[in-house]
């Protein structure tokens, strides 16, 4: 199945606690339409989820952060809005271990920002919404 590689304004959270990562993938979803939300931080993610009375279609969130991990975040996320999404990325060895037990789609940083928007289209389009099966989404196992 092919998608456009063009967002139809689903809102996207985007949390990484490194400001640069964080300010490069909000411009990359920006300029691909989709409604982007950001936060630097998984406590200041649960924050902006808590004062977003619209639907949050995706979190995108950096897998090693301070305070809260991204797969914490995830499932913190998820209690209150089921039908949410999840991708994580990651930079480091560390960050794909913690990934594995989740079955989120994921993608290694650094990427190129058309995979970026190809992987966040793709997840955003798949039929399950908790996605146990995610993998298929794993930049890792880029088969293209």
């Amino acid at each position: 199945m092919t998608h456009s590689l063009q967002g139809t304004l689903e809102t996207i959270l985007v949390v990484d606690d490194d400001e640069e990562v964080l300010k490069v993938v909000v411009a990359i979803l920006k300029r691909a339409d989709f409604r982007v939300l950001s936060a630097n931080s998984g406590p200041s993610a649960v924050k902006v989820a808590d004062k977003t009375d619209g639907k949050i279609d995706l979190l995108l969130s950096d897998v090693d952060m301070g305070q809260m991990s991204g797969p914490d975040l995830g499932e913190t996320l998820k209690k209150a809005r089921p039908d949410l999404h999840v991708m994580l990325m990651s930079g480091g060895a560390k960050g794909n271990l913690l990934v594995l037990n989740y079955g989120w789609a994921f993608i290694q940083k650094p990427f190129v920002p058309v995979k970026l928007v190809q992987m966040v289209t793709e997840v955003l389009h798949s039929k399950n919404r908790s996605q146990p099966g995610g993998q298929e989404f794993d930049s890792r196992k880029d088969t293209r």
